[in-house]
């Protein structure tokens, strides 16, 4: 079967249980990037959202983050918050809005989108998709039916999730 035919299988999946505020989160974001650097389109890397009570501006940040890929730039929102979770600590949702503003986003419609909470569904549904999967903590990686914790250690995660992803496209080809 060639690759152009509408048959072709789609790319392997690679969820990740995030939580915006969690500084293992921020510490996975190399290995994210490797992985997407690596794959590109033949790895489809999700974002799911697992806000823990403990960090308190984790839900409005999943919520901004899914008007960041109403609006085209998840990834990018997604990294952004990440990486300066110190900032969210401190600032809260204001800060949601000012790395809206930064990217070049839409930021009134990110706010407005925090007072309406138009997204908390996707949000809610992804939490309790999480739970029921057992993912307690985050980064939580599922991929070909294994979940991966890596909010213990990130220490060959990445490694063992590209043995995963061969193999799951050397399948693909056979």
């Amino acid at each position: 079967m060639s690759d152009s035919s509408p048959d072709r299988p789609a790319a392997p999946v690679l969820d990740v249980w995030c939580e915006l505020q969690c500084p293992d989160c921020r510490s996975a974001l190399d290995d994210l990037r490797a992985l997407r650097d690596r794959y590109g389109d033949r790895l489809e890397v999700r974002l799911r959202h697992f806000p823990l009570e403990k960090h308190k501006h984790a839900f409005a940040a999943a919520q901004a983050a899914e008007e960041a890929i109403e609006q085209g730039q998840g990834w990018p929102y997604v990294e952004a918050v990440l990486g300066r979770v110190e900032e969210l600590d401190r600032k809260g949702e204001p800060f949601l809005v000012e790395v809206a503003r930064e990217l070049g986003l839409d930021a009134e419609e990110v706010d407005t989108a925090l007072i309406d909470g138009r997204h908390i569904l996707i949000v809610d549904a992804d939490q309790a998709e999480g739970k029921a999967i057992g993912v307690t903590g985050t980064p939580t990686y599922v991929i070909g039916g294994e979940r991966l914790d890596g909010g213990k250690s990130q220490e060959g995660l990445r490694e063992r999730v590209e043995e995963i992803v061969d193999r799951l496209l050397a399948e693909r080809t056979a």
